[in-house]
Protein backbone atom coordinates (compact mmCIF):
# COMPACT_ATOMS: atom_id res chain seq x y z
CA UNK A 1 0.00 0.00 0.00
CA UNK A 2 1.31 3.45 -0.90
CA UNK A 3 0.26 7.02 -0.14
CA UNK A 4 1.88 10.13 -1.67
CA UNK A 5 1.95 13.58 -0.06
CA UNK A 6 3.84 16.74 -1.02
CA UNK A 7 5.29 19.24 1.48
CA UNK A 8 6.79 22.43 0.05
CA UNK A 9 8.47 20.59 -2.81
CA UNK A 10 9.32 17.44 -0.86
CA UNK A 11 7.46 14.30 -1.98
CA UNK A 12 6.67 11.84 0.80
CA UNK A 13 5.87 8.18 0.14
CA UNK A 14 4.17 6.28 2.97
CA UNK A 15 4.55 2.54 2.36
CA UNK A 16 3.35 -0.64 4.05
CA UNK A 17 2.51 -4.25 3.37
CA UNK A 18 -1.22 -4.73 2.80
CA UNK A 19 -2.70 -7.31 5.19
CA UNK A 20 -6.46 -7.86 5.50
CA UNK A 21 -7.04 -4.82 3.31
CA UNK A 22 -5.04 -2.41 5.47
CA UNK A 23 -1.47 -1.15 5.52
CA UNK A 24 0.45 -2.56 8.48
CA UNK A 25 3.40 -0.84 10.16
CA UNK A 26 3.95 2.10 7.83
CA UNK A 27 7.37 3.35 6.86
CA UNK A 28 8.25 6.49 4.92
CA UNK A 29 10.53 7.35 2.01
CA UNK A 30 11.41 10.68 0.40
CA UNK A 31 13.95 9.26 -2.05
CA UNK A 32 15.78 9.22 1.18
CA UNK A 33 15.18 5.47 1.83
CA UNK A 34 12.97 3.18 -0.23
CA UNK A 35 10.53 1.46 2.15
CA UNK A 36 10.14 -2.30 2.49
CA UNK A 37 10.36 -5.12 -0.06
CA UNK A 38 6.60 -5.76 0.07
CA UNK A 39 5.91 -2.26 -1.30
CA UNK A 40 8.89 -2.06 -3.68
CA UNK A 41 6.87 -2.64 -6.87
CA UNK A 42 4.35 0.06 -5.91
CA UNK A 43 7.12 2.57 -5.26
CA UNK A 44 8.79 1.77 -8.58
CA UNK A 45 5.46 2.21 -10.37
CA UNK A 46 4.84 5.54 -8.63
CA UNK A 47 8.23 6.75 -9.84
CA UNK A 48 7.70 5.69 -13.45
CA UNK A 49 8.58 8.56 -15.72
CA UNK A 50 10.20 10.56 -12.92
CA UNK A 51 13.84 11.61 -13.14
CA UNK A 52 15.72 9.84 -10.37
CA UNK A 53 19.44 10.48 -9.99
CA UNK A 54 20.09 8.63 -6.74
CA UNK A 55 18.97 7.43 -3.34
CA UNK A 56 20.37 7.92 0.15
CA UNK A 57 19.65 5.34 2.85
CA UNK A 58 19.50 6.67 6.40
CA UNK A 59 20.40 3.17 7.64
CA UNK A 60 20.31 -0.46 6.57
CA UNK A 61 17.20 -1.79 8.34
CA UNK A 62 15.08 -3.72 5.86
CA UNK A 63 12.12 -1.34 6.01
CA UNK A 64 14.36 1.40 4.60
CA UNK A 65 16.21 -0.41 1.79
CA UNK A 66 13.43 -2.58 0.39
CA UNK A 67 13.21 -1.10 -3.11
CA UNK A 68 16.93 -0.37 -3.54
CA UNK A 69 17.70 -3.43 -5.63
CA UNK A 70 14.63 -3.21 -7.85
CA UNK A 71 15.22 0.48 -8.58
CA UNK A 72 18.89 -0.09 -9.24
CA UNK A 73 18.14 -2.94 -11.66
CA UNK A 74 15.57 -0.92 -13.58
CA UNK A 75 17.65 2.25 -13.68
CA UNK A 76 21.12 1.13 -14.66
CA UNK A 77 23.86 2.99 -12.87
CA UNK A 78 21.61 4.69 -10.32
CA UNK A 79 23.70 5.60 -7.30
CA UNK A 80 22.83 4.61 -3.73
CA UNK A 81 24.69 6.22 -0.87
CA UNK A 82 24.83 5.13 2.76
CA UNK A 83 27.08 4.92 5.79
CA UNK A 84 30.08 2.59 5.22
CA UNK A 85 28.73 0.12 7.79
CA UNK A 86 25.48 -0.14 5.81
CA UNK A 87 27.08 -1.18 2.53
CA UNK A 88 27.66 -4.89 3.37
CA UNK A 89 23.98 -5.16 4.40
CA UNK A 90 22.82 -3.54 1.17
CA UNK A 91 24.93 -6.01 -0.81
CA UNK A 92 23.67 -9.09 1.09
CA UNK A 93 20.48 -8.35 3.05
CA UNK A 94 19.58 -11.99 3.67
CA UNK A 95 23.02 -12.87 4.91
CA UNK A 96 23.50 -9.78 7.06
CA UNK A 97 20.04 -9.06 8.52
CA UNK A 98 18.57 -11.18 11.34
CA UNK A 99 15.72 -13.32 10.07
CA UNK A 100 13.14 -12.66 12.79
CA UNK A 101 9.74 -13.91 11.68
CA UNK A 102 7.93 -10.64 12.43
CA UNK A 103 10.36 -8.73 10.25
CA UNK A 104 9.83 -11.09 7.31
CA UNK A 105 6.05 -10.78 7.73
CA UNK A 106 6.02 -6.99 7.91
CA UNK A 107 8.85 -6.03 5.56
CA UNK A 108 10.15 -9.05 3.63
CA UNK A 109 13.62 -9.57 2.17
CA UNK A 110 15.18 -6.68 0.21
CA UNK A 111 17.00 -7.42 -3.03
CA UNK A 112 20.76 -6.83 -2.95
CA UNK A 113 22.00 -3.43 -4.07
CA UNK A 114 25.34 -1.70 -4.39
CA UNK A 115 26.12 1.56 -2.63
CA UNK A 116 28.80 4.18 -2.16
CA UNK A 117 29.92 5.35 1.29
CA UNK A 118 29.21 8.75 2.77
CA UNK A 119 30.91 10.28 5.79
CA UNK A 120 29.96 12.79 8.43
CA UNK A 121 30.04 16.27 6.93
CA UNK A 122 29.81 15.15 3.30
CA UNK A 123 27.54 17.19 1.05
CA UNK A 124 25.18 15.48 -1.39
CA UNK A 125 24.12 17.84 -4.16
CA UNK A 126 21.03 17.73 -6.36
CA UNK A 127 19.99 20.20 -9.03
CA UNK A 128 18.53 22.57 -6.43
CA UNK A 129 19.67 21.50 -2.95
CA UNK A 130 22.76 20.63 -0.92
CA UNK A 131 22.24 18.04 1.81
CA UNK A 132 24.72 17.69 4.64
CA UNK A 133 25.36 14.19 6.00
CA UNK A 134 25.07 14.04 9.80
CA UNK A 135 26.15 10.75 11.40
CA UNK A 136 23.65 9.92 14.14
CA UNK A 137 24.28 6.44 15.64
CA UNK A 138 21.96 4.98 18.27
CA UNK A 139 19.00 3.57 16.40
CA UNK A 140 21.69 1.69 14.50
CA UNK A 141 25.45 2.08 14.18
CA UNK A 142 25.08 3.06 10.52
CA UNK A 143 22.38 5.71 10.96
CA UNK A 144 22.70 9.09 9.26
CA UNK A 145 20.44 12.13 8.90
CA UNK A 146 20.35 14.61 6.03
CA UNK A 147 20.15 18.36 6.60
CA UNK A 148 19.46 21.05 3.99
CA UNK A 149 20.61 24.28 5.70
CA UNK A 150 19.11 26.78 3.25
CA UNK A 151 15.63 25.27 3.49
CA UNK A 152 16.02 24.13 7.11
CA UNK A 153 14.91 20.60 6.17
CA UNK A 154 15.99 17.68 8.32
CA UNK A 155 15.44 14.08 7.21
CA UNK A 156 15.73 12.17 10.48
CA UNK A 157 15.23 8.56 9.42
CA UNK A 158 14.32 6.56 12.53
CA UNK A 159 16.34 8.69 14.93
CA UNK A 160 13.26 10.77 15.67
CA UNK A 161 9.70 9.65 14.97
CA UNK A 162 8.15 11.16 18.10
CA UNK A 163 6.32 9.68 21.05
CA UNK A 164 7.48 8.54 24.48
CA UNK A 165 9.23 5.21 24.14
CA UNK A 166 8.25 2.41 26.53
CA UNK A 167 10.09 -0.27 24.57
CA UNK A 168 13.20 -0.65 22.47
CA UNK A 169 14.56 -3.17 19.98
CA UNK A 170 17.59 -5.36 20.56
CA UNK A 171 20.90 -3.67 19.61
CA UNK A 172 19.55 -0.12 19.91
CA UNK A 173 21.74 2.18 22.02
CA UNK A 174 19.53 4.61 23.91
CA UNK A 175 22.42 6.77 25.12
CA UNK A 176 23.61 7.00 21.52
CA UNK A 177 20.10 8.02 20.50
CA UNK A 178 20.10 10.79 23.11
CA UNK A 179 23.50 12.07 21.96
CA UNK A 180 22.42 12.05 18.32
CA UNK A 181 19.13 13.78 19.14
CA UNK A 182 21.10 16.54 20.86
CA UNK A 183 23.20 16.92 17.75
CA UNK A 184 20.27 17.39 15.37
CA UNK A 185 18.42 19.56 17.92
CA UNK A 186 21.26 22.09 17.57
CA UNK A 187 20.51 22.53 13.85
CA UNK A 188 18.20 25.41 12.81
CA UNK A 189 15.34 23.29 11.44
CA UNK A 190 12.08 24.49 9.94
CA UNK A 191 10.72 21.08 8.88
CA UNK A 192 11.56 17.61 10.13
CA UNK A 193 10.78 14.64 7.87
CA UNK A 194 10.85 11.39 9.91
CA UNK A 195 11.13 7.81 8.72
CA UNK A 196 7.55 7.26 9.89
CA UNK A 197 4.88 9.35 11.66
CA UNK A 198 3.94 12.91 10.80
CA UNK A 199 6.09 15.72 9.42
CA UNK A 200 6.96 18.33 12.04
CA UNK A 201 7.20 22.07 11.42
CA UNK A 202 9.59 23.97 13.69
CA UNK A 203 10.41 20.80 15.67
CA UNK A 204 12.77 22.30 18.27
CA UNK A 205 10.27 21.94 21.11
CA UNK A 206 9.46 18.31 20.32
CA UNK A 207 13.12 17.41 20.00
CA UNK A 208 13.88 19.01 23.36
CA UNK A 209 10.94 17.20 24.97
CA UNK A 210 12.08 13.84 23.57
CA UNK A 211 15.60 14.36 24.88
CA UNK A 212 14.31 15.36 28.32
CA UNK A 213 11.99 12.33 28.46
CA UNK A 214 14.73 9.87 27.55
CA UNK A 215 17.21 11.43 29.98
CA UNK A 216 14.68 11.38 32.83
CA UNK A 217 13.83 7.75 32.07
CA UNK A 218 17.55 6.94 32.14
CA UNK A 219 18.03 8.59 35.52
CA UNK A 220 15.13 6.58 36.93
CA UNK A 221 16.43 3.31 35.47
CA UNK A 222 19.88 3.83 36.95
CA UNK A 223 18.48 4.85 40.35
CA UNK A 224 16.26 1.78 40.62
CA UNK A 225 19.02 -0.52 39.42
CA UNK A 226 21.39 0.88 42.02
CA UNK A 227 18.76 0.05 44.65
CA UNK A 228 19.09 -3.60 43.67
CA UNK A 229 15.93 -3.87 41.56
CA UNK A 230 16.06 -6.46 38.78
CA UNK A 231 15.77 -5.56 35.10
CA UNK A 232 12.23 -6.93 34.97
CA UNK A 233 11.22 -5.07 38.12
CA UNK A 234 12.57 -1.81 36.68
CA UNK A 235 10.76 -2.52 33.40
CA UNK A 236 7.41 -2.98 35.12
CA UNK A 237 7.89 0.01 37.43
CA UNK A 238 8.79 2.50 34.70
CA UNK A 239 7.22 1.14 31.52
CA UNK A 240 3.94 -0.32 32.75
CA UNK A 241 2.27 -3.59 31.85
CA UNK A 242 2.84 -6.00 28.96
CA UNK A 243 2.74 -4.65 25.41
CA UNK A 244 1.40 -6.42 22.34
CA UNK A 245 4.59 -5.71 20.43
CA UNK A 246 6.56 -7.77 22.97
CA UNK A 247 4.54 -10.88 22.19
CA UNK A 248 4.50 -10.23 18.44
CA UNK A 249 8.31 -9.84 18.30
CA UNK A 250 9.00 -12.57 20.91
CA UNK A 251 10.78 -10.05 23.11
CA UNK A 252 13.03 -8.61 20.39
CA UNK A 253 11.24 -5.29 20.90
CA UNK A 254 10.32 -4.83 24.56
CA UNK A 255 10.31 -2.80 27.75
CA UNK A 256 13.12 -5.00 28.99
CA UNK A 257 15.30 -4.08 26.01
CA UNK A 258 14.84 -0.40 26.84
CA UNK A 259 16.05 -0.94 30.40
CA UNK A 260 18.95 -3.11 29.24
CA UNK A 261 20.03 -0.39 26.83
CA UNK A 262 20.18 2.18 29.62
CA UNK A 263 22.36 -0.31 31.52
CA UNK A 264 24.62 -0.88 28.51
CA UNK A 265 23.54 -4.51 28.09
CA UNK A 266 21.19 -4.46 25.08
CA UNK A 267 22.93 -7.02 22.86
CA UNK A 268 20.95 -9.48 20.74
CA UNK A 269 22.32 -12.42 22.70
CA UNK A 270 21.05 -11.21 26.08
CA UNK A 271 18.27 -13.43 27.50
CA UNK A 272 14.76 -12.24 26.63
CA UNK A 273 13.25 -12.68 30.08
CA UNK A 274 9.49 -12.74 30.77
CA UNK A 275 6.99 -10.37 29.15
CA UNK A 276 5.23 -9.75 32.48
Amino acid sequence: MLKITTYNGVTRFDLARTLAGRGRYWTTAYLVDTGCAHSAAELVQALAGERLVGIVNTHSHEDHIGANGLLQRQRQGMEIRAHPLALPVLADPRGRQPSHLYRRILWGWPEPSQGRPVSDGDVIETDHYRFQVVCTPGHSLDHICLYEPVQGWLFSGDLFVGGQDRALRADYDVWGIISSLKRIAALPTTMLFPGSARVRRNPAGELAAKIAYLEEMGAQVLALHQQGRSVDEVSRALCGGPMLIEAFTLGHFSRRRLVLSYLGMNASASPPGPFS
